[in-house]
């Protein structure tokens, strides 16, 4: 009988306790661009090997309020083919959602063969906000550890790419970034109470953080945690990091043209293929 991949976590997990945002930033606009530019061609090369080899990848952003994850997602996405790629905000379960198993959500959304999902926020709010906020009692957060990391094998097992994204800012940057979000017009829809609550709890969130990581940042499935203080630099990283996990392990090479649609494009439209 085929029994399950095991789980085993990482030795050394990450840690919001050793990011150093020092040397964290970029400073010369158009080499940024460049850059960005460069790896979203990547990343749609990437996607199409995805879409051709019926492969599944899933996506997972988490952080910080004003982190930066929306900013990171829509250069993720940018470039990339609208019909291979799903983004789902995650916001507080609805009054049918919590009669149900928390993850039921989640699976509802999982990406079909061939296409990507991202997940902007995920099941890990059930050992974050769910956990400080007492949403979920203590021996239900505890236990979703295990959980959670039961899930993630289930999908991995199946042919799925998991990549999960952790976007960290200091505590200034944050006070910075609700500052200006107040302050604009454009953006103050983006600053809740909620976000402010939050940042009062800001000691509790990073050792629920922290714990997240311990205990589930796997092998199979580890966290990358991006130092977000510098936009540019947090949304290079991002894109950086996602290039590289998803492409480890595939023949991101384009696909041969089927010999049938050369023979055809010859015989009915005169084309012939160059060598």
């Amino acid at each position: 009988m085929h029994q399950p991949s095991p789980i085993i976590l990482q030795e050394n997990p990450p840690s919001l306790n050793t990011v150093d945002f020092t040397d964290a930033l970029l400073t010369d606009k158009q080499a940024y661009l460049k850059t960005q530019k460069k790896l979203q061609k990547k990343i749609l090369s990437i996607q199409q090997a995805y879409y051709h080899q019926k492969r599944r990848a899933i996506l997972v952003f988490e952080g910080w309020d004003a982190s930066g994850k929306g900013g990171a997602i829509r250069r993720l996405t940018e470039k990339l083919d609208p019909r291979g790629v799903k983004v789902y905000p995650i916001s507080a379960p609805s009054p049918e959602e919590q009669s149900k198993h928390y993850l039921q959500r989640f699976q509802a959304r999982l990406p079909e063969a061939g296409t990507i999902a991202i997940f902007d926020r995920s099941w890990y709010g059930r050992v974050l906000v769910e956990r400080v906020e007492g949403f979920a009692s203590e021996h239900a957060w505890q236990r979703a550890y295990q959980e959670i990391n039961e899930f993630e094998r289930s999908l991995i097992d199946d042919g799925a790419k998991i990549i999960k994204i952790f976007m960290h800012i200091d505590p200034g940057e944050q006070l910075k970034r609700f500052d200006e979000r107040l302050n604009n017009p454009v953006k103050r829809w983006k600053l809740t109470t909620e976000d402010i609550r939050n940042r009062m709890k800001w000691p509790e969130y990073h050792e629920a953080m922290n714990d997240m990581f311990t205990y589930t940042s796997t092998q199979a499935a580890p966290w990358h945690i991006i130092a977000a203080n510098h936009k540019w630099y947090a949304r290079t990283e991002v894109l950086k990091t996602i290039a590289a996990q998803l492409s480890d392990g595939m023949d991101i090479s384009p696909p041969p043209v089927d010999p049938d649609v050369i023979r055809e494009a010859y015989q009915a439209l005169g084309i012939k293929i160059s060598d």
